[in-house]
């Protein structure tokens, strides 16, 4: 039976071969030339922007075991659950800055008619 560490191995460099031949295909990249494995599976791609400057996306794969417990364990990490938590936090920032920004342009209103 293998070790959770050589089953999340296993997925990670699955995944990593999946995302490779994706970015290889969609950028008509050679896969043995032009895609670098540049770390643990991570990777980086030569692509052109808009200006035709030459950068390097590096990608990462990584499966993130959750939060340690306080017992020695860890609670599993959740995809469906940190991103509704990062959608509940962008939207909460969204929120404090347009309540800033309401703010400031009623200083400015305040201002003109003092």
């Amino acid at each position: 039976m293998a070790s959770k560490a050589e089953l999340e191995k296993a997925l990670r460099e699955e995944v990593l071969e999946v995302v490779i031949s994706a970015l290889a295909e969609h950028y008509d990249l050679d896969r043995d030339t032009q895609v670098s494995i540049v770390g643990p599976g991570e990777i980086a791609i030569p692509l052109v922007d808009a200006e035709g400057n030459e950068k390097y996306p590096k990608i990462k794969i990584s499966i993130p075991r959750g939060t340690r417990d306080g017992n020695g364990g860890y609670i599993p990490y959740n995809g469906e659950r940190a991103a509704e938590e990062y959608k509940e936090e962008k939207e909460s920032k969204a929120q404090e800055r347009a309540v800033k920004k309401a703010m400031k342009e009623a200083e400015k209103v305040k201002k003109k008619e003092e």
